[in-house]
């Protein structure tokens, strides 16, 4: 229906010439985040793993857990399509360096930030689902993201109490 290609549950891939999207393909992104696991769901707008640019449009839902991690060899940016969550930003050694609190442009809070290589990063979702504009830097390759072993590798609510306690300070 809408030309894309289902690459696995989480990440689908436009086949047009000139992307497009609309509320009708934010909300099956929603859908099929509902149906999976990790409660996300991504639209690639670029052509395959090899390109250049990396621009994807990102659904989570609340309860999606985005494990801190850091890339060695690229800048990410992110901008707010829909929903709020907070992005918080560790030191080496999980120690909070920042939070930004993002919301839609009406909302008064931040909207878009870019961040450098090797910055600990990870998203607190706020809202029933946070959508997102991401830009990176291309090709993907798996084995240059790096996640700390202060963090957990699955949801774990005791983790999120404490950084949402420890960045509110």
């Amino acid at each position: 229906v809408f030309n894309w290609i289902k690459k696995s549950e989480e990440v689908y891939y436009s086949l047009r010439k000139i992307p497009k999207i609309s509320k009708k393909e934010i909300n099956f992104l929603i859908e099929k985040s509902k149906m999976n696991k990790r409660k996300r769901c991504r639209l690639c707008t670029h052509k395959n793993e090899n390109d250049i640019s990396h621009e994807m449009f990102i659904v989570h839902l609340k309860d999606c857990y985005i494990r801190p991690h850091k890339h060695q060899d690229k800048v990410e940016s992110l901008s707010v399509i829909d929903g709020e969550a907070d992005a918080i930003f560790f030191d080496d050694n999980g120690n909070i360096t920042e939070k930004i609190q993002l919301g839609v442009f009406s909302s008064g809070k931040n909207f878009y930030y870019r961040i450098e290589k090797n910055i600990f990063h990870m998203l607190i979702i706020k809202s029933e689902y946070f959508i997102f504009h991401e830009n990176t830097l291309g090709p993907f390759k798996n084995n240059t993201i790096i996640y700390p072993n202060w963090s957990p590798e699955q949801y774990d609510q005791s983790f999120i109490d404490k950084i949402n306690h420890n960045s509110n300070k």
